[in-house]
C-alpha cells in the first residue's frame, strides 16, 4: 500500500531500523534514534544501488515521490540517477563559485598579459570593478540574464555618460566570452542589448583645419617661452602627427638622425605593434636643436622636474591655453586631425595617410601589403607636410595672443 503522511507520523522507532515502502522502489528508512529518511533502489547496469532524498518532514511524501519520479525519467534515459545528482552538485558548486566578479578579474590579467597600455588596464578596471561590480561582482555568470546587465547600463545612461554606457556594454560582454570560452557560461547577454542604449553623440577632438589658423598655431608655437621640451614636443607633434603619448614618451633610442627614423615600439603604441615613422628635415632640425639640452636624457620630451620624468598628460594642452587657443579651437590631439583633414583635402593616397596615421587595416593581409608599400609614399607625404606647415607659417597672420 502506499504510504500516506498519517502513516508516517506514527511510525514510532524500534531496537532495529525497519523500512516504510511506498512503490516504485521509494521507502522510509526509520532508525531506532527516530530518524526517517528517504531513500529510492533501484538497479543500475545489472547493480543493485541506493539513492539517498533526505529526511522526513523535511522532504515531503510529495517531493519524495517527485524525487523518485525524476530518477525513474533518468533510468529510463540510460543514466544512473546517482551519477546525475553528483554531476548536479558539482555544476551547481561551479556555478556559485564562478562569479561575474572572478572571471572579470581573469579577464583583466590577460589584457595584461597580453600587454595592453596601463590607460586600457586603468579604464577597464573602472568599467568592470567600480560601475559593472556592486550589482554583477557576486553573481554567478551562468545566471545574469540580459535584464540584470541592461539595469546596470541604463544606471550609466541615466547618468548623461552616453559614451561610457557603450564601452561598459562592450567590457561586459568581454567577460562573457571568456567565461563561454571556459565552459562557464554558455550565452553573453549584451548581444540582445545591441540597440538598447541612447547612442553617443559623436564629438570630434578640436583641431584647426584652416591653413591660416594653423600657421598662427606654429608661430605662437615658435615664439612660446614655456619650458623648452614642451615647445620642441608641441612641433615636433604637429610635424609628425603621432599620438601625444607616444611623443612624450619619445626615447634618444629610437630615433635614428642620419637615416631619419622613428621607431616606436610595440609596447608604447596604442595598437600594439611596432610603428616606423619617417622624420622631415624639419624634424631632425627640431631633435637636433634640443638635443644639447635633453640629450643627457633618456628621454627627448623630459619633464620640467626630473629629466628621468616624461612631460605630464597636461602639458600640451596647458601650454596650447597659455598661448590662448581654447579647448574648442585646439588639443594635443587635434594634429592628427589636422594633418589628416589637410592631406586628404590636398589630394594625398587615403591609405597612405591613414597607415601614416598608425590605424589599423582589419584585413591582416593589406595591413602587411600596407606596411611593405606605402614607406616611400609616407617618406615623400611627411616632408610636404613639414613644407606645407612652413608655408602656413608665411601667412603671417596674428595669433590669438597678439
Amino acid at each position: 500500500m502506499p504510504l500516506t503522511d498519517i502513516a508516517i507520523r506514527n511510525a514510532k522507532p524500534k531496537e532495529q531500523a525497519y523500512k516504510l515502502f511506498d512503490g516504485g522502489g521509494l521507502f522510509l528508512f526509520v532508525t531506532p534514534t527516530g530518524s526517517r529518511l528517504w531513500r529510492l533502489a533501484y538497479r543500475f547496469a545489472g547493480k543493485a544501488k541506493q539513492l539517498s532524498f533526505g529526511p522526513y518532514p523535511t522532504i515531503s511524501l510529495a517531493d519524495a515521490r517527485q524525487k523518485r519520479d525524476e530518477a525513474k525519467r533518468a533510468l529510463a534515459n540510460g543514466e544512473d540517477p546517482s551519477v546525475v545528482r553528483q554531476m548536479a552538485k558539482i555544476e551547481a558548486a561551479a556555478t556559485a563559485e564562478n562569479t561575474f566578479g572572478l572571471i572579470a578579474a581573469e579577464y583583466l590579467e590577460r589584457l595584461q598579459a597580453k600587454g595592453s597600455a596601463e590607460a586600457t588596464m586603468a579604464k577597464n578596471r573602472w568599467f568592470l570593478e567600480k560601475l559593472a561590480g556592486p550589482a554583477l561582482g557576486n553573481r554567478p555568470i551562468a545566471q545574469i540574464t540580459p535584464v540584470e546587465v541592461l539595469s546596470v547600463l541604463q544606471s550609466v545612461e541615466r547618468s548623461g555618460r552616453l559614451e561610457t554606457a557603450k564601452k561598459l556594454r562592450g567590457a561586459i560582454g568581454g567577460v562573457f566570452r571568456l567565461a563561454i570560452a571556459t565552459l562557464r557560461a554558455e550565452t553573453d547577454p549584451t548581444g540582445p542589448l545591441r540597440g538598447a542604449l541612447r547612442p553617443p553623440k559623436v564629438v570630434h577632438r578640436a583641431a584647426l583645419t584652416d591653413p591660416k589658423e594653423v600657421g598662427a598655431l606654429l608661430c605662437s608655437i615658435d615664439t612660446y617661452t614655456g619650458w623648452p621640451s614642451v615647445r620642441a614636443a608641441l612641433l615636433f607633434n604637429a610635424l609628425t602627427f603621432c599620438r601625444p603619448g607616444e611623443v612624450r614618451g619619445a626615447l634618444w633610442v629610437e630615433i635614428d638622425l642620419e637615416k631619419g627614423i622613428w621607431t616606436i615600439p610595440e609596447h608604447r603604441t596604442k595598437m600594439r605593434r611596432p610603428h616606423l615613422v619617417p622624420l622631415s628635415r624639419q624634424a631632425v632640425q627640431v631633435l637636433k636643436d634640443l638635443h644639447p639640452i635633453t640629450g643627457a636624457s633618456d628621454l627627448v620630451f623630459p619633464s620640467v622636474r626630473s629629466h628621468k620624468k616624461m612631460l605630464s598628460e597636461n602639458a600640451f594642452n596647458s601650454a596650447l591655453r597659455r598661448m590662448g587657443f581654447t579647448q574648442e579651437e585646439m588639443t594635443a590631439h587635434g594634429f592628427r586631425a589636422t594633418a589628416s583633414s589637410i592631406l586628404n583635402e590636398r589630394g594625398f593616397p587615403p591609405d597612405v595617410i591613414e597607415a601614416a596615421l598608425a590605424h589599423v587595416e582589419p584585413n591582416a593581409v593589406r595591413r602587411a601589403y600596407n606596411r611593405a608599400t606605402y614607406w616611400p609614399e609616407r617618406v615623400s607625404m611627411m616632408q610636404a607636410w613639414a613644407d606645407m606647415l612652413d608655408d602656413f607659417r608665411a601667412l603671417k597672420i596674428k595669433s590669438p595672443t597678439e
